[in-house]
């Protein structure tokens, strides 16, 4: 090593923290950072940080055009990282992928797109991350399924009929891992792994058939790879993301470690277990929605974003979640049955449109259902509807 660092931050954003963004500032010296948050951003300019502050939704898509960078890591809470990832797609660049929701309401697009300008999609998500480290020098061809592995959240072992007084402090004390709030809570509703069920389908381009999910307590495994022949390959490791984070960076390279290291004789017995669709409905409304595709993923997405936020607010109750998103899904807002297209920049501004217009739709539905009478009673066990036969099969495969 000549004592030059291996990466250089050109571009810096958040949505409002504008603190944390500061000392970064001084740390990294970026030419220049984009503030989603229009008052956030006036604070930083009127800060003085030294370098060009770009302010509002558009400025996340300026910093993603501009082309004097190499790897763009989106990691934007929800659906707010779609539009700067399409920019960084559109420009070529290796996407570095921590925000599943981008792939999950426009997996079809953003991978044509990639496959019109060579831009790579290197997950970040650690489960994605150990499929794609266990697919190296491996044919597409050869692969009988995945199955993405599942802490199974701090629920995993709590009675359902107890669900209904589930806190929201109770929901954010995930067990293995530490991540934002609203991850945190898709883990306790295991949304997170339905959304991961529909990236996976996107990253590796596999039908939803030959995508599984298994419980696995320990997170030691982050995810498993079965080919035809019945050989398995499993990715190892402590639940550190940053592990997922500098593999993604550095591929096919890896770097030395600066975590602790996966010592298989101090570690716990390794257990696994099938998922509880009846616990948790939020994975069979993801699947659903996935196999359904068009915009019912966009749907879907959208309407768990109100939800979860809803439930962080006192607003609804833990076991309203799955029932919120249901509703959503059988309301279609935006047209949910059409087709994406990319052969052209008019129909891919068309489909980004219809992206944007079904998100905004939905969110404003389920706004309104919370108001409405129908949705203003507590819930109660067992109050999601009996899904259709081919989901329902689908789900207990």
């Amino acid at each position: 090593m000549d004592g030059k660092p291996l990466f250089e931050v050109t571009y810096l954003a958040t949505n409002r923290n504008i603190d944390l963004l500061a000392a970064q500032i001084a740390a990294f010296h970026p030419k220049a950072v984009a503030v989603a948050d229009a008052h956030a951003g006036g604070e930083l300019v009127a800060r003085d940080p030294g370098c060009e502050v770009l302010i509002g939704d558009e400025g996340l898509r300026e910093l993603a055009r501009r082309g004097e960078y190499d790897i763009f890591v989106g990691a934007l809470v929800g659906f707010a990282g779609l539009a700067p990832t399409i920019e960084a797609v559109r420009q070529g660049k290796r996407i570095a992928l921590a925000n599943k929701e981008t792939l999950v309401v426009a997996g079809e697009l953003l991978t044509a797109l990639a496959k019109q300008s060579g831009s790579e999609l290197l997950p970040i998500d650690s489960e994605h991350s150990a499929i794609y480290q266990c697919l190296i020098g491996e044919s597409h061809g050869s692969i009988r399924r995945i199955i993405l592995t599942a802490s199974g959240g701090p629920f995993r072992s709590r009675p359902k009929e107890s669900f209904p007084s589930i806190a929201a402090a109770d929901a954010l004390k995930h067990p293995n891992w530490v991540m934002g709030r609203k991850i945190t809570i898709d883990s306790a509703t295991l949304m997170n792994k339905g959304l991961e069920t529909i990236e996976a389908k996107w990253l590796f381009d596999l039908p939803l058939e030959k995508i599984d999910i298994i419980v696995h307590p320990q997170s030691i495994v982050h995810s498993v790879v079965e080919f035809v022949d019945g050989s398995v390959k499993a990715q190892l490791g402590m639940p550190d993301m940053r592990l997922p984070i500098q593999y993604a960076l550095a591929a096919p390279d890896r770097l030395e470690r600066s975590y602790d290291l996966l010592d298989l004789m101090m570690t716990a017995p390794l257990e696994f277990f099938p998922p509880d669709y009846e616990k948790f409905p939020c994975l069979g409304l993801a699947k659903e929605a996935g196999m359904l595709g068009g915009l019912y993923p966009c749907i879907l997405n959208a309407a768990n974003e109100v939800a979860v936020e809803a439930f962080l607010n006192g607003v609804i109750q833990f076991t309203q979640i799955p029932e919120l998103i249901e509703a959503a899904l059988d309301a279609r807002p935006g047209s949910p049955d059409l087709p994406f297209s990319a052969t052209s920049d008019r129909e891919i501004s068309n489909s980004i449109d219809r992206i944007n217009t079904c998100d905004s739709e939905t969110r404003q539905w389920c706004e309104e259902f919370l108001r409405s009478a129908r949705f203003s009673a507590p819930a109660k066990p067992g109050q999601i509807r009996e899904r259709s036969p081919k989901t329902k099969a689908f789900n207990e495969s």
